[in-house]
């Protein structure tokens, strides 16, 4: 199968210009103006921005949290994740308490194989680290997961203590890896929560309330304090305040690269969703929404080259699942539907209102990612011989989000009836058109899982 992309406008992390693309089999195999190639269908581009694929770092497909599962599994987590123009998706395994690692692999494995649209890859999360856990790491590595998240909070199911980060850090820095981390202060975070509901204070407000900035900005000071000691590769998931965002501007005055993931949702929605009695439950996630003036830090921080990812912490229950905190904000499931939305957002929010530009959309959308993750430059860039995986977008298309048009498996919209401006028109997956106009035009199973490369942590 050949495609010829005609006359679009391709962005990349650092070019802008009008050119055809033509793409044979799963490839890009030329690029220039006025291409003369015949191919088996030819897409007209003109007006339009033509970028990679998005990748999508952090998300939860299937995951059992509190009693339940993620309602988005890797069919229709990964399909929606299509529509919005997020072509790679990468998952987070959890280790079990007493489990090895490839235990874990294998349930994940079973969940994914032969069930996604788009293509995948998994972070391990590393929850009981000890001398058996420790020797699984250069398998993993050998697996293509080059990536450990650890928890920081979450005491007695996901969290590890300081001594077992370090430890592991310095055996994820030989093998070649990245450790990730949840950074806020678990025990502070378990403290306030308890003393709330012993005051009777249960409403969706007092999970905010109950992880404060102070919580957040501690633990990424210490964990970059550990990565500083250890020389590990170090990326600190979902930042939300402006605390932890200083934390890890001290790191750099002594010569230190923190890597820095944040959120959609960070950027454009705040604390303020929480006073709204339980519909603040749509909202419950952890760490919490903050406030306007961590917004503005945030976009800062992307701009100033801080913080170099913009995912989504996809994890949607549906209504009836946070329904089970009703009468207890400790026992509402913690998570928010975002993979659909967050490239039209980053656009219509950031780059149409002049908060970043293009190239730093694409950088921070899909470029940064593949480089940390080692996907580059198969995937997260327009080069011949990169995947074709490529989204044709209409940066005029006006629409409205909302739960009577998205395609993820939730019965709300965390952004209902929130006006967007750019669209994603077509999606091409290696080479296939995925999504057209709407459309899906690939079957489950069409996506694969991304074997990664080591990391040096340099991008």
């Amino acid at each position: 199968m050949s495609i010829l992309i005609k006359n679009g406008r391709i962005v990349t992390a650092a070019e802008d210009y009008i050119a055809d693309i033509y793409i044979e089999g799963e490839q890009i195999v030329a690029i220039g103006q006025n291409l003369s190639l015949k191919a088996d269908q030819e897409i007209d581009a003109t007006g339009k921005l033509v970028f990679p694929g998005g990748i999508d770092p952090h998300v939860h497909l299937d995951m059992p949290f509190m009693g339940t599962y993620s309602s988005d599994d890797y069919s229709t987590g990964t399909l929606a994740a299509l529509h919005g123009g997020t072509t790679s998706v990468i998952d987070f395994i959890l280790q079990t308490q007493g489990k090895s690692l490839r235990h874990a692999l294998e349930e994940w494995q079973g969940r994914s194989k032969g069930n996604a649209y788009g293509d995948y890859s998994f972070h391990m999360a590393v929850t009981d680290f000890n001398e058996n856990t420790k020797l699984e790491i250069r398998e993993m590595v050998e697996e293509g997961i080059t990536s450990f998240k650890t928890f920081m909070a979450y005491k007695g199911a996901l969290m590890i203590d300081d001594g077992q980060m370090v430890d592991l850090m310095q055996e994820v820095k030989r093998q070649g890896g990245m450790v990730t981390v949840h950074a806020t202060n678990g025990d502070m975070i378990d403290k306030l929560i308890a003393k709330h509901k012993s005051e009777g204070k249960l409403s969706p407000l007092y999970h905010y309330l109950s992880q404060p900035e102070v919580t957040e900005a501690e633990a990424s000071g210490r964990f970059s304090d550990m990565a500083h000691y250890t020389n590990v590769p170090a990326y600190i998931v979902h930042m939300t305040c402006e605390g932890a965002l200083n934390a890890v501007r001290r790191a750099t005055m002594r010569n230190q690269q923190v890597f820095v993931e944040t959120c959609i949702q960070y950027l454009i929605l705040d604390a303020s969703l929480y006073e709204n009695d339980f519909e603040g439950a749509k909202w419950v996630m952890s760490p919490p929404l903050r406030q306007p003036k961590d917004q503005e830090a945030l976009w800062a921080g992307l701009n100033q080259g801080l913080i170099q990812v913009v995912g989504t912490d996809h994890c949607p229950f549906k209504w009836e699942q946070k329904l089970m905190g009703k009468d207890d904000f400790s026992k509402i499931p913690n998570g928010h539907p975002a993979i659909e939305h967050r490239i039209e957002l980053l656009y219509s929010e950031g780059v149409n209102k002049g908060k970043i530009t293009l190239n730093k959309f694409v950088e921070v959308s899909s470029t940064n990612a593949a480089k940390l993750f080692g996907m580059y430059p198969k995937k997260g860039c327009i080069a011949i011989g990169s995947d074709a995986d490529l989204v044709i977008f209409d940066p005029n298309k006006q629409h409205q989000l909302s739960v009577n048009t998205h395609h993820m498996n939730v019965d709300y919209s965390g952004y209902e009836g929130w006006e967007v401006t750019g669209k994603c028109e077509t999606v091409l997956l290696r080479g296939q058109i995925a999504i057209d106009k709407g459309e899906t035009k690939i079957n489950k199973g069409y996506g694969q899982f991304v074997k990664r490369n080591k990391v040096n942590g340099i991008i």
